[in-house]
């Protein structure tokens, strides 16, 4: 029973040591690995996302659906 509690508070020793380390395996930070590409792309995902919304609210009459803000959101993300 001694040795089970020797055992034990070395383990929780060695977990509040590395908790670090095992938090960033278990859950790793995903900004943290970005890469300059990894961010372009993501960016471009969210520009495409928003213009395929903006596209998706046009019916009938076209462009003449949207709003003056949805307009000028549009044309400003078709320049990038």
């Amino acid at each position: 029973m001694q040795t089970f509690f020797i055992i034990s508070a070395f383990a929780v020793v060695l977990i509040y040591f590395f908790r670090k380390n095992i938090k960033e395996k278990i859950v790793p930070n995903k900004e943290k690995q970005y890469t300059i590409d990894d961010q372009f792309n993501s960016d471009k995902r969210d520009r495409e996302k928003e213009i395929d919304e903006l596209l998706s609210k046009m019916g009938k009459n076209g462009i003449e659906d949207l709003s003056k803000k949805d307009k000028n959101r549009l044309e400003e993300l078709s320049k990038k």
